[in-house]
């Protein structure tokens, strides 16, 4: 399996920071920026074994 790259955008939001990835449109958050994005990361991961994406 090849080795893909996403972008992950973080900002704040009140108390909480929200992480996006734009190029698969998953949105999760996390009380710090590192939550925000581990959870970025598996929520996409989740998401690509039910919709993969076409091979590069």
């Amino acid at each position: 399996m090849a080795t893909r790259f996403f972008t992950a955008i973080l900002h704040r939001e009140g108390h909480l920071y929200v992480a996006e990835c734009p190029e698969v449109g998953t949105v999760s958050q996390g009380l710090t920026a590192e939550e925000a994005v581990a959870n970025l990361k598996e929520a996409t991961e989740l998401y690509l074994e039910e919709f993969p994406l076409p091979s590069a």
